[in-house]
C-alpha cells in the first residue's frame, strides 16, 4: 500500500531533503522581470551594436580614408567630405534641424507614405483575389500564373512610357508603379498558403460534405495567413521602393522623396540627400515591421511562424 504523505510530496514536487524540485510550479522562474529584460536586450542589442559600428565606419571613412583613397591633397579634405561623404552629425544638423529642409523631407515622406500604403492596399485586394481564384480552379492557375510572372519580370523602365500615356504623370502613374512592383509576392505567397492546408483536414471537410466556400473560409484562408502575411511584408518593402521609383519617373505635382533625391543630386547637397535616404529607409522599416507585428497578433497563438 502506498504512503499518502509520500504521494503528496511527490505530487507537490518535494524531494526527500525538503527542497523544491523543478516540478513545483510555485518555484518556477517568473516570465517577467529579468527574463523579459534579457529578451528585449537580446532583440535590440545586436541591431544597435551594428548601427554604432556603421556610424563609426562612416566617421572613419569621411575623416581619414576617403581623401587618401581618392588621392586628394590634405587641404582639400574638407571640401571632399562636404561633397561626397559628410559627417553623420552634419547630415543630422542640416537635414533634420533646419526647418526648411525638414519641411521638404516631411512633405516628401508624407506623399510617399500615402503612395506606398494606397498601392499596397490595392495590391493586397487584387493579389489575394487572384490567388483565391487560382486556388479554386486549376485552369485559372495554369492560364493566369505565367502572366503574373511576366508582370514581375518585365523591367519597369519598359512600362514607364505606357504608364505615362495611360495614367498621366502625377499621382495615378506613381500609384500604378507601386501596384506593379508589389503585386507578385502577394499572389505567390497567398496561393502557396491556400494550398498548404493538410490533406487530412480536406478529407474531414469532404466527409462532412462541406461546400467549396465553407472549405475556403474555414480551412484554406486561416491556413494561408502565415504565408499571406509573409507576402504582405515583402510587398510592403517593395511598395516603398515603388513609390520612390515612381517619383523618379513622374515628377508632376507634389514632390516625393524620389524627386528630392534627384534635386539634391543635381545641386550637390549631400547632407539633404542622406536625409532623404534616411527617411525612405525608415518608412520601409516601419511598414515592414508593422505587418510583422500584425502577423504575430493574428497567428502567434496557433502557428509557430507567428510566435
Amino acid at each position: 500500500m502506498s504512503d499518502p504523505v509520500k504521494d503528496a510530496e511527490a505530487v507537490g514536487g518535494l524531494s526527500g531533503t525538503g527542497e523544491p524540485s523543478f516540478g513545483d510550479p510555485g518555484h518556477l522562474p517568473s516570465p517577467t522581470g529579468p527574463s523579459r529584460a534579457s529578451a528585449w536586450a537580446g532583440l535590440i542589442g545586436p541591431p544597435v551594436a551594428v548601427f554604432i559600428a556603421f556610424l563609426g565606419i562612416w566617421y572613419l571613412l569621411s575623416w581619414r580614408f576617403l581623401p587618401v583613397l581618392l588621392g586628394d591633397p590634405i587641404d582639400a579634405a574638407e571640401r571632399l567630405r562636404n561633397t561626397l561623404l559628410p559627417y553623420p552629425h552634419d547630415v543630422f544638423v542640416t537635414a533634420f534641424l533646419d526647418p526648411d529642409n525638414l519641411s521638404d523631407l516631411v512633405s516628401g515622406l508624407w506623399l510617399d507614405t500615402r503612395l506606398a500604403l494606397f498601392g499596397l492596399a490595392i495590391s493586397i485586394v487584387i493579389g489575394v483575389g487572384i490567388a483565391i481564384a487560382m486556388s479554386q480552379a486549376k485552369w485559372i492557375e495554369v492560364s493566369g500564373y505565367p502572366y503574373a510572372v511576366l508582370l514581375q519580370t518585365v523591367p519597369i523602365l519598359a512600362l514607364v512610357p505606357l504608364i505615362g500615356l495611360w495614367f498621366g504623370f502625377g499621382f495615378g502613374a506613381r500609384l500604378t508603379v507601386v501596384v506593379i512592383i508589389s503585386l507578385f509576392p502577394i499572389i505567390t505567397n497567398t496561393l502557396f498558403g491556400l494550398k498548404s492546408a493538410e490533406q487530412g483536414l480536406h478529407d474531414l471537410f469532404t466527409l462532412h460534405t462541406g461546400s467549396r466556400w465553407v472549405r475556403l473560409l474555414k480551412l484554406q484562408l486561416p491556413a494561408s495567413l502565415p504565408a499571406m502575411f509573409t507576402g504582405f511584408q515583402i510587398s510592403a518593402g517593395l511598395s516603398v521602393i515603388g513609390a520612390i521609383v515612381g517619383d523618379f519617373f513622374f515628377g508632376r505635382g507634389e514632390r516625393g522623396l524620389g524627386n528630392l533625391i534627384n534635386l539634391y543630386v543635381a545641386r550637390l547637397r549631400p547632407e539633404e540627400l542622406f536625409g532623404a535616404l534616411v527617411f525612405s529607409t525608415l518608412l520601409g522599416i516601419v511598414v515592414f515591421v508593422s505587418f510583422g507585428w500584425l502577423r504575430t497578433r493574428l497567428t502567434g497563438h496557433w502557428h509557430e511562424t507567428g510566435s
